[in-house]
């Protein structure tokens, strides 16, 4: 039997888009934004694969409207110089999206961000030196998709540092550590689930360098996206539901604790 062609994936890349603006040699760099590299790396990865549109934090709601979440599947976040700026009620609304099935891939500084500490619970922080050191992105599971056609190891010839301890919970899958110059390692590449919704953290990435050039670097993104597209049919947040003693199928909504240790109906 044939199979239906399966939809392209509706991808929103989100950037900062602030060094950029600024920072001459930054915006050498990349022309088009650091969000536009990144873009650019997973239409050219996925082809009619993907839906891809880019939002940065200066646009209207940042750019992530609920009409916007509503229809991505996955969305990459790379910010750095203002993590502050984003508002509340944009974080609490990837937030939710992110708890009810959609994708989210976190790049870089992006570690730092309030929707990631949130999700994580942790700090996430880390050491760090910016100093044109070479990275060498090691496979540690090679079986797993998003490692798919990515070089082992992955040459970075200059990127940023990151080093142990990076205060994240356990990854659910450790696909890359990085090593670094001067001897430090890295878990820089960590999946999580949180809710109906899959996270991919990968760490190259420092605006003062050609990384999201780098064709090894997009590919690990393009595949994160798609590793990143939820299996289920619809989006919705876990529920808190009731059931009766032999009835597994009809959930009731919750009453309060009061209410369901009286017995009556949620």
């Amino acid at each position: 039997m044939t199979q239906p062609a399966a939809s392209p994936v509706r991808v929103t890349v989100w950037g900062e888009n602030r060094h950029e603006q600024v920072e001459p040699h930054v915006a050498a760099l990349y022309p088009r934004g650091m969000h536009g590299a990144v873009a650019e790396g997973i239409v050219d990865n996925l082809g009619d694969g993907a839906l891809v549109r880019t939002a940065t934090l200066d646009d209207p709601e940042h750019g992530l409207s609920e009409e916007v979440l509503a229809s991505t599947d996955v969305l990459t976040w790379w910010g750095h110089a203002a993590h502050g700026e984003v508002s509340d009620e944009v974080v609490e609304r990837v937030h939710r999206h992110v708890l009810s099935g959609m994708g989210l891939v976190v790049l870089h500084s992006g570690h730092w961000s309030k929707i990631f500490t949130k999700l994580m619970g942790t700090s996430c922080t880390l050491r760090w030196r910016s100093a044109h050191d070479r990275e060498l992105v090691w496979t540690v599971d090679p079986t797993h998709p998003i490692a798919r056609g990515v070089p082992h190891p992955m040459i970075i010839e200059e990127d940023e540092m990151y080093g142990e301890f990076f205060d994240i919970p356990a990854p659910d899958e450790l696909v890359f550590l990085s090593t670094f110059s001067g001897g430090e390692v890295f878990r820089s590449g960590c999946t999580f689930r949180r809710g109906h919704g899959k996270i991919f953290y990968f760490r190259p990435g420092d605006q003062d360098y050609p990384v999201y050039h780098h064709e090894g670097v997009r590919r690990v993104i393009s595949n994160a996206v798609q590793w990143a597209v939820t299996d289920r049919p619809e989006r919705a947040l876990p529920t808190l539901l009731r059931y009766e003693t032999e009835d597994f199928f009809t959930g009731h909504g919750y009453g309060g604790a009061m209410a369901d240790a009286a017995g009556e109906p949620a």
